[in-house]
């Protein structure tokens, strides 16, 4: 009997020292891309491809996630006393968004360690991990293509995309053979975490978007720490691959690196040309400026 990917997790718990000082005192999952805290695109994605229950893993200092999506009683008193209908719509749309929980992760130990307390909140299904800095911009959200796969094949999914040169050095990537039936589809076999170009099995990075099976949590509990003295999830992909058929995906859109500096700054523009309320404007600036 199949089963739908109805809850996604949200690992949360970084210290986000590449914003230092910015996320000394704000989680960097609430850095604003242009209006909205990045974590909100991932959580608007997760509910655009079906997903019911959204599972944020967070840790000490991130408070701030859990009063973003709750209600603010003193700001939607002042909003409707004032008359700001549409700001009290918006404030309102974020709080009743989706149903949410929250675990914490009492020691960052690494993205592996951060699923891994998910457990007893996802119980026996499949499910979706989001990684918040990674902002994906696509037509068809990018979970969306990745269940649609899910459903067709019942097996864990990887996000890739394709990186040529040197930059490969900065992903995990996949090790493996084109699927015969899917050209977007790759049949993984291994995993090498950040090799150099020579060393590199392929071109597939793996992006911060993955469908797994329930069995990754219990092959996590059996991985030992790696590098940094933290669990990885790769680690645990890897045993995972000894069972169970793992495929790497090539979504269709655009993957923004909102974890670093320069990708931010290439988001913010990006997502500000396409806005309706700021996009022209914006536009004639940047044009206007002696580059």
């Amino acid at each position: 009997m199949t089963k739908k990917v109805r809850k996604a997790v949200f690992p949360a718990a970084g210290l986000g020292t590449r914003f230092l000082p910015a996320t000394k005192a704000i989680p960097k999952e609430m850095l604003a891309l242009v209006d909205k805290p990045i974590i909100q695109y991932g959580v608007e994605e997760a509910l655009a491809a079906g997903c019911e229950e959204i599972i944020i893993v967070t840790g000490r200092g991130k408070s701030a996630i859990e009063d973003h999506f709750d209600i603010s009683f003193e700001l939607e008193a002042t909003l409707e006393r004032r008359g700001k209908k549409e700001l009290l719509a918006l404030s309102r749309q974020v709080s009743n968004m989706v149903k949410l929980a929250y675990v914490r992760q009492k020691e960052a130990m690494g993205l592996g360690h951060a699923v891994l307390m998910a457990r007893e909140l996802i119980g026996d299904e499949p499910f979706a991990v989001i990684l918040p800095d990674d902002v994906i911009d696509a037509p068809v959200p990018c979970l969306k293509q990745m269940i649609d796969v899910y459903n067709q094949t019942q097996s864990s999914i990887l996000a890739t995309m394709e990186v040529d040169g040197p930059a490969i050095s900065a992903y995990g990537v996949l090790e493996g053979t084109p699927d015969s039936t899917n050209p977007k589809l790759f049949n993984v076999t291994g995993m090498v975490e950040k090799p150099k170009l020579a060393d590199a099995p392929s071109k597939n990075a793996i992006i911060g978007r993955y469908i797994l099976t329930p069995k990754i949590f219990e092959l996590l509990e059996k991985t030992p720490l790696g590098a940094g003295g933290e669990l990885q999830l790769t680690d645990g992909i890897k045993a995972l691959l000894a069972t169970e058929k793992v495929y790497g995906y090539t979504f269709d859109g655009i993957r923004h690196d909102a974890g670093d500096k320069f990708g931010m700054l290439k988001a913010t523009v990006d997502f500000a040309l396409k806005r309706e309320d700021m996009g022209e404007k914006f536009r004639e600036y940047l044009k206007s400026l002696s580059l």
